[in-house]
């Protein structure tokens, strides 16, 4: 059984997710450094595929060689460039190495990366790969084909609580719920009032649905920027860039920002945890950790 399993389905513990960097060269090198970083931290984390609609080292891959340095992966699959064919071949590749935590999602369009020339897919939603995951656990592929031993895939996926509309974000979490997700990692959000929202409806709706918000480790206001610009279904409140830009010490005051944001999501209902994205890549990770009165585990 898998950490994150253990301890979402069997203990009260809080859990710790985080993204893994985006491979797009230096080699098995470069997932030690990273798996290194992450390690004393984290229950277990997110392998991406093309995240941003960027090519990048594939899915599997990654989460591969991420296990081979002692991280335990949730290995993300996305619709926007695979088939249903490709997303179940994805799912038994990972099984094969003893990857066991997926997450399904519908991904982001072409028109959101480098190279929007590209076709999209879309064969299948995200709910329909998590329907699919789950037929796969329970033996057998899309097509009927039975599978022995079936995979033990725990899923996941994830939902956007301050997307509108609102309210409809929490009957997705329910469908997703339905269709065979355990647990839901949140987009980052800067509107605690909205995540409140979406965290009550849910677990008064769904409330065997395991929860855990993301916030971002950033820089500066231009960070924030960047995010509220680019990158899409996040909006950064006009009053948060205001505070972080007027501050006198930048850094600290996005950080204080995120860690005000972290701590209000881990009060939340339904909540079981935290899923972290360190932009910053310096030694803030290890301190905003320690702040959560996370013990690392060397």
């Amino acid at each position: 059984m898998s950490t994150l399993r253990e301890k979402l389905e069997n203990t009260d513990d809080l859990v710790f997710t985080a993204e893994f960097p985006s491979i797009d060269g230096g080699g098995m090198a470069s997932v030690e450094k990273n798996a290194a970083r992450l390690a004393p931290w984290f229950d277990a984390v997110n392998a991406t595929d093309n995240p941003a609609a960027h090519a990048h080292a594939s899915n599997t891959t990654t989460a591969i060689a991420m296990k081979m340095y002692g991280l335990e992966p949730i290995m993300q699959i996305v619709c926007r460039d695979k088939n249903r064919l490709a997303i179940q071949s994805d799912m038994m590749g990972a099984s094969l190495h003893g990857i066991t935590n997926i997450s399904l999602l519908t991904g982001d369009d072409v028109t959101a990366g480098d190279e929007p020339e590209a076709r999209r897919v879309f064969d299948v939603d995200g709910i329909q790969a998590i329907n699919i995951a789950r037929g796969m656990a329970t033996g057998s592929y899309l097509s009927g084909r039975k599978i022995d031993p079936a995979p033990d895939f725990y899923i996941g996926a994830v939902e956007n609580a301050a997307a509108p509309p609102f309210e409809y974000r929490i009957q997705r979490a329910l469908k997703k719920h339905r269709a065979g997700a355990n647990f839901l990692q949140l987009q980052i959000c800067y509107h605690p009032d909205r995540l409140e929202a979406f965290c009550k409806g849910a677990a008064e709706v769904v409330p065997e649905l395991k929860l855990i918000p993301a916030v971002a480790l950033v820089k500066s206001a231009k960070s924030l920027n960047f995010m509220n610009d680019k990158i899409a279904g996040i909006d950064v409140p006009a009053a948060s860039m205001a505070r972080v830009q007027n501050a006198s010490d930048q850094r600290d005051e996005v950080y204080q920002l995120t860690l005000e944001l972290a701590k209000h999501a881990l009060s939340l209902p339904g909540v079981r945890g935290l899923h972290i994205t360190d932009f910053r890549h310096d030694d803030s990770l290890a301190q905003f950790m320690s702040d959560l009165a996370r013990v690392p585990s060397y």
